[in-house]
């Protein structure tokens, strides 16, 4: 398959994804009102024809804005917030005219691209591949902004079949060593994975699992969020502040916990991975089991290092087949801790990819030699310690997006994304 081929059909899939979880929705639901921290969903709809724009029409193929057939859309998002705080939302309709137009022209412009020309956004084709990452870490934000809405019900939630790991140990014990931490032989690795450089680190041990909902509702039992010595001063400041009792979309009902599912109300299952808690609460958990958040070396070393074959794009291999981990959606939550027997990690570790977003200890900070590209918007300007990283990706996560030297970051109080945690300890 030709390289355009091969580019047509990663962008036609990826956008069948994106038009395959909008269709359920009428515009209306498109320009409902969101609950904070989210926006509208055309909001986020609007941003995938932007990038695309920006990159692909305008970056790559010289082309002109497109102001002029789409006053609405640019208008929109040319305009300062109102004074409620919110920024102006465009037609749903015209939104969706505008990411139409936009695609239409992007593969018109994909067919007379020279993939030799010397041109640093085409090596490797890494200008195609931020766009596709683009629009399939959107996909995960619709996601996020539809979960915000709990009070109305999202059609064909779906729960995809798994196998399960084998038996194991509770925690996995990592040997000292050195080991290579970055992207290496990524052609679409983001300048944040970048440069991959050697780290060694002391032994150390860390969980096998991702810590459940049965476990975490050990926690809340046991008075956790009351439990003063179980945060640290601005983890306690937050959860004071916040009035947080439970994870997001935690309720109690008559036979005991339950959960708000993409509006759907069930019973909480004792076995997931836990998911939409905060940096904060993740760090009070690890205090209170005795044990601490694993460092973002630590668990890139756990996930992805084999002494032998060397860095691994996910944590069973270089390639990703589907049956390894829950990603891409494919089912609507995380499957059961000590799910995915194919998708071990060289460590003995299970469910390093997919189920949810990992918090680490780490504050989001750039690697020796970065620098930034194609844009400093990209990382540059989040870099400090207003931000934790977190790793591996959730059920809503693309395996483009899944590798397992990707650094996602948020706000340590953030809850609206899917994410959990497993827990380390010194060994």
């Amino acid at each position: 398959m030709d390289a355009g081929t091969e580019i047509r059909f990663a962008l036609e899939r990826t956008r069948d994804e994106t038009d395959g979880l909008l269709k359920p929705l009428s515009d209306e639901a498109l320009s409902a009102p969101v609950p904070e921290p989210g926006l509208p969903l055309v909001w986020v709809l609007a941003d995938i024809g932007r990038f695309e724009e920006l990159w692909l029409l305008r970056s790559l193929d010289g082309q002109p804005p497109l102001a002029g057939r789409h006053d609405d859309v640019y208008e929109a998002l040319r305009a300062e917030r109102t004074r409620a705080g919110r920024p102006v939302t465009p037609p749903a309709s015209a939104v969706r005219a505008y990411v139409e137009d936009v695609r239409e022209r992007a593969l018109e412009a994909l067919a007379r691209t020279d993939f030799d020309a010397p041109d640093p956004l085409l090596r490797k084709r890494f200008v195609f591949g931020l766009v596709l990452q683009h629009e399939l870490q959107a996909q995960e934000r619709l996601l996020q902004t539809i979960q915000l809405r709990t009070e109305v019900e999202y059609p064909g939630l779906r729960d995809a079949p798994r196998d399960r790991a084998p038996s194991g140990p509770d925690e996995i014990s990592v040997p000292e060593g050195t080991f290579t931490l970055g992207a290496v032989d990524e052609p679409w690795a983001l300048d944040n994975e970048l440069v991959a450089h050697e780290v060694d680190l002391p032994a150390f041990r860390i969980d096998r699992l991702p810590v459940t909902n049965a476990e975490f509702t050990q926690f809340v039992a046991d008075r956790g969020y009351r439990s003063r010595r179980a945060w640290s001063d601005p983890g306690w400041e937050w959860r004071e502040r916040e009035g947080v009792e439970a994870p997001l979309y935690w309720e109690n009902g008559k036979d005991g916990s339950e959960r708000i599912r993409f509006g759907h109300r069930e019973p909480l299952p004792p076995d997931e991975p836990v998911q939409h808690v905060s940096y904060w609460e993740a760090e009070a958990f690890a205090r209170w089991a005795g044990k601490r958040l694993p460092t973002e070396a630590e668990w890139e070393r756990a996930a992805g290092w084999d002494p032998r074959r060397g860095k691994m794009r996910f944590p069973w291999g270089q390639e990703s087949m589907g049956y390894e981990a829950n990603l891409g959606h494919r089912r609507f939550s995380p499957a059961p801790a000590g799910s995915y027997g194919g998708g071990v990690s060289p460590v003995g570790c299970v469910q390093m990819a997919g189920d949810v977003w990992e918090w680490t200890s780490s504050s989001f900070h750039a690697y020796p030699g970065f620098l930034p590209f194609p844009y400093p918007e990209l990382s540059e300007i989040y870099f400090g310690d207003e931000y934790r990283v977190l790793r591996g990706g959730s059920w809503a996560t693309d395996p483009i997006v899944a590798r397992t030297s990707l650094r996602n970051w948020e706000d340590p109080g953030s809850r609206h994304v899917f994410a959990g945690f497993r827990c380390a300890r010194d060994d």
